[in-house]
């Protein structure tokens, strides 16, 4: 079996990789290209192979690294992705989670450093978040290797049962104030249909995709122009109708969702006193009445 490591820069991958491998590392670059590629066995199971793909924050088609890795899970299709995530700053990590969880590759989430969310008098409430996004959510310390034997093993038995995740539909229905976003992802998924299956490109993925303007994908496709045309018409209603950008109306769609998650399962960490002290001292240096004055007390003190 192949596993696919996933996750933003940061957020303890590499760490994690190397736990999971031991000593069972090989290192390369990828085909054609100078990004480093990690592969490995997983200790103790020498039938799973590990890929540690390049720390990534979206699945968008703009640098090496998300080309790499986008393109991997969709052609080589590995049998699972273990996605880590930071628990610390969950909502930024998340939005790459979503695009994931479109790819519909069966898939195990690792909440990293959940323990530095508890020690600062947070939690998250991990059945909850399971339960929304659809996929196993397995919390982890991965540096001091906790909940490692709890991840290994649900990811061993996610990829076997191929358990793909429940959920890839992240949009609000076409009723919704932003609703003109699911009604452009189902119309164009109902448009591709034909030609994301032969492509073997799951189809939630390809309509998001197209909204976005990813231009790659466009032409994997192989559309007639009076398809792309349909595409383009479908995507300029959306526009028109938000009053915003194509990118900035998906964008604001799964970040609506991330932060209607995270206030049903994240209790925040308590501010530390040097951070509400930082506050209120930003607050004052960029007051529009308080801010000329303070600068010119902090020249006179210095000169």
């Amino acid at each position: 079996m192949i596993f696919a490591l996933a996750g933003n820069q940061n957020s303890g991958k590499t760490t994690l990789f190397n736990q999971l491998t031991g000593a069972n590392q090989r290192v390369g670059n990828f085909p054609g290209l100078t990004v480093e590629q990690k592969s490995g066995t997983i200790s103790g199971h020498k039938d799973i192979h590990l890929v540690d793909l390049p720390g990534i924050y979206s699945l968008s088609p703009y640098t090496s690294e998300e080309i790499i890795t986008r393109d991997f899970l969709i052609k080589q299709k590995p049998d699972l992705i273990i996605n880590i995530v930071d628990a610390t700053n969950i909502e930024r990590n998340l939005y790459l989670t979503l695009q994931l969880i479109e790819l519909q590759i069966p898939m195990v989430l690792a909440l990293n450093m959940i323990d530095e969310v508890q020690a600062n008098g947070g939690s998250i409430n991990i059945l909850k978040l399971r339960e929304i996004l659809g996929i196993p959510v397995i919390p982890t310390r991965v540096i001091k290797r906790h909940g490692l034997p709890e991840l290994l093993e649900q990811a061993i038995h996610t990829a076997q049962q191929r358990i793909r995740p429940e959920r890839i539909d992240f949009c609000p229905g076409g009723m919704e104030p932003d609703g003109a976003v699911h009604r452009a992802i189902h119309a164009i998924s109902h448009l591709i249909e034909d030609h994301a299956g032969p492509q073997n490109i799951p189809l939630r993925f390809a309509a998001s995709k197209l909204v976005e303007g990813d231009e790659p994908l466009l032409k994997n496709l192989h559309l007639s122009a009076n398809e792309a045309e349909t595409i383009d018409h479908a995507v300029l209603e959306m526009e028109r109708e938000l009053n915003t950008d194509r990118e900035a109306a998906m964008a604001d769609m799964r970040y609506n969702f991330i932060e209607d998650l995270c206030a049903n399962c994240v209790v925040k960490v308590k501010e530390s006193r040097e951070y509400r002290r930082s506050v209120r001292i930003d607050s004052l240096l960029t007051h529009k009445i308080w801010a000329f004055p303070a600068f010119l007390g902090i020249i006179f003190s210095i000169f």
